[in-house]
């Protein structure tokens, strides 16, 4: 660093987001990516936004934000648009933690997580999941302070049942729950339309996963009024045009086409199932995964040693070595059929058993 970056800074371990090859050709299932494009209609309305880039976009997100009202049965006044999930997740810990209410989250869960609280110069406490990588829901009610949850949790792609929620929201209606729902359309239980009961809650979604939108960078927070109040001063105080024009007309247009998403959802979960049955027959023990990957070890093998395995054959994974328990696990994106059969084949070949 330079001599001229604060100190504050000084502990910060910054997010080390998956591999993005420039060069060589890979299969990439490390970073959760849709593998198919996006929806024409999102594709469409995007292309007719560039005609008017000299303009500022809609500080509102007036048009977006009527638009996911009516797809998720809320109020537009209980939305707030911003860039990608990731942004209203930061501005959470910003705006709900501090000394008196630290952040707290799984030991094993998104890795933004402890970053943002860093990054915010806020303290936060860390639960560990259980042996079997489950949330200890009990240990979670007993911590103190603001709480985060990703479901279905990741990496491991497990998922609470909406109920579970709900305990955790009645459990202390003084602190902020905040259920972070990226991987939420591939099996799990959303708690958006819950926010009308529990002025306590925040929920987060992305359109970069089952709306093929990573590369726009778009997410949506839900909340009770007063909350997105919250948020949108925070907004409106650092950058009021946070979302481009072609991504929220894009949103707008991805939103317009739910069949689409959903076709596309269904395929993934059958495209997982299938994966999931062959790593099974290889011998893989895997957690139940309701998100677009499976989490997966194969005992006695090294999972640092089968990620430069399918790496050399071409095929990117996401592996973890820290913390140590999940070191001999492989996050695999689900992509298309060919993609999942390249990727079991590989394996076999790797580990020299029948596919």
């Amino acid at each position: 660093m330079s001599k001229f970056f604060s100190n504050k800074f000084s502990g910060l371990a910054p997010y080390v987001p998956g591999e993005q090859p420039k060069g060589a050709k890979y299969i990439k299932l490390n970073t959760n990516e849709s593998p198919f494009p996006p929806s024409p209609k999102a594709v469409a309305a995007g292309a007719k936004a560039l005609e008017r880039l000299m303009l500022y976009p809609d500080p509102e997100c007036g048009a977006l934000c009527n638009a996911a009202a009516e797809t998720f049965g809320v109020r537009p006044e209980q939305i707030v648009c911003t860039n990608g999930s990731d942004e209203v997740l930061s501005w959470a810990f910003a705006a709900f933690c501090d000394g008196d209410r630290p952040a707290v989250f799984p030991d094993v869960t998104y890795g933004f997580y402890p970053v943002f609280a860093q990054e915010n110069g806020v303290p936060y406490r860390v639960v560990p999941l259980k042996d079997d990588l489950t949330m200890d829901i009990d240990a979670l009610m007993a911590a103190q302070g603001t709480l985060f949850i990703a479901n279905p949790n990741a990496p491991t792609g497990i998922a609470l049942p909406r109920n579970v929620i709900e305990v955790l929201l009645r459990a202390d209606p003084g602190r902020m729950v905040v259920v972070d729902e990226a991987y939420v359309d591939f099996g799990g239980e959303s708690v958006v339309k819950l926010i009308d009961r529990y002025d306590n809650l925040l929920v987060t979604q992305t359109f970069s996963k089952s709306r093929s939108m990573a590369g726009a960078r778009l997410g949506l927070g839900f909340a009770a009024e007063p909350v997105i109040r919250d948020l949108n001063t925070l907004r409106f105080s650092v950058n009021p045009y946070n979302v481009n024009s072609v991504t929220l007309a894009a949103g707008v247009g991805a939103l317009s086409d739910p069949a689409y998403t959903e076709a596309n959802c269904r395929t993934i979960v059958e495209n997982r199932a299938f994966t999931a049955a062959g790593l099974a027959k290889l011998g893989f023990e895997l957690t139940d995964s309701k998100a677009n990957f499976v989490f997966a070890r194969c005992p006695g093998v090294s999972g640092e040693v089968l990620y430069q395995a399918l790496k050399a054959k071409g095929i990117l994974v996401r592996h973890f070595a820290k913390p140590a328990r999940i070191a001999d696990y492989l996050r695999i994106t689900i992509g298309s059929r060919a993609q999942m059969e390249a990727l079991l084949s590989a394996l076999a070949e790797i580990l020299n058993r029948p596919i």
